[in-house]
This record gives structure tokens, C-alpha cells and sequence, in this order.
């Protein structure tokens, strides 16, 4: 991958990082393609199958995936569609999830870029920590990975895809209102 490449994501993301910290949300909606998927699958502990902590005699219970598959229950599965509602649903002031409104900050590092499946598309995994604080005591932590398919339209990067996975596989925070 060019370096000028890398360079043009790692922009992106963080640009995107800033809008979204600075609840420009409408701004941030036209960074995603129209038909993008944001998906984050639930995560749970499991015991491998060598696992000598645990004996379970049914051995088809056992499951290697820590992570939900397609099709399974996600903590969000959304399109363009249902984020654009969500983000309305903010501006108008009954949104109690957010009222007051979060602030957060994100970080994004670890950032790898390599070639898409198709032509114009980049897959990019980072690691993110968002730190959110609300109201006068709440505070939440989410840590965790994202996995991107970056298209180019109309010669800007746009999100196709993201894929995000907590490494929390219980959430401590009150609600889930929040963009990654």
C-alpha cells in the first residue's frame, strides 16, 4: 500500500473521530456511503474446547466464535436509513438517552490498510477508544476494534462498512446512543 494512501485514511478516520466528538452528525453521515452497513456483533466469553477449567459433556456446545455471526442478535445492525432517523431523532430534543447530550472523545490508533475485495475499496482495521462522559457523574469506556471498507465516490473515501467489536462482553453504560 502507498504511503500516500495510508497517509489519506489515517485523515479520514481522524477527521471523522473529530466530527463525531464534536456532534456533527449530520456531517458525519455524509462520510457513509448509501448502502453502508454498520454492524456491531455482541461478543461473549467461551470456553475453547481444550478448556480443562470447564467440562461440558455435550461437546456441540462449545463454541470457538467469541464473536456473533451474521444474521445473529447484534448490539447494532443498522443502514444509512436507521442511522440518519437516530440522528434526527436527536435534533428533536426527545431523545432522553441524550439529554443532556454525551460528550465523547475518541482515539483511534493501529491503523492498517490493505486492498478491498473490489476496485476503489480500501479494508482498514484500527483500535478505538471512546471515552464518554454525560449528565454530572455518568462515565463509560468503550474499547475495542473496527474493521472498515473504506469506497472512493466521487473521489472522496467513504464508509461502506464497519464492523466494531467491544472487548466488553458486558456493558457497564446506561445505553448504547452513541457512534463508533
Amino acid at each position: 500500500m502507498r504511503d500516500e494512501t495510508i497517509r489519506e485514511v489515517e485523515q479520514f478516520l481522524y477527521r471523522e473521530a473529530r466530527m463525531l466528538d464534536n456532534r456533527q452528525f449530520h456531517e458525519w453521515l455524509e462520510l457513509l456511503t448509501d448502502d453502508v452497513r454498520y454492524w456491531m456483533p455482541i461478543r461473549s466469553n467461551r470456553y475453547p474446547v481444550n478448556s480443562k477449567a470447564i467440562s461440558i459433556l455435550d461437546g456441540s456446545r462449545y463454541e470457538d466464535a467469541e464473536v456473533s455471526s451474521e444474521g445473529d442478535l447484534a448490539f447494532m445492525d443498522e443502514d444509512k436509513d436507521s442511522l440518519t432517523r437516530r440522528i434526527d431523532r436527536l435534533d428533536t430534543g426527545m431523545a432522553w438517552a441524550e439529554d443532556p447530550p454525551s460528550r465523547t472523545r475518541h482515539i483511534i490508533t493501529n491503523i492498517e490498510v490493505e486492498a478491498g475485495d473490489s476496485e476503489g475499496e480500501l479494508r482498514v482495521y484500527s483500535n478505538f477508544f471512546m471515552y464518554r462522559t454525560r449528565a454530572e457523574t455518568e462515565q463509560d469506556f468503550y474499547i475495542g476494534s473496527r474493521e472498515d471498507v473504506l469506497r472512493r465516490v466521487g473521489g472522496q473515501l467513504r464508509v461502506a462498512s464497519r464492523k466494531i467489536v467491544l472487548d466488553q462482553t458486558v456493558l457497564l453504560a446506561k445505553n448504547l446512543s452513541n457512534f463508533f
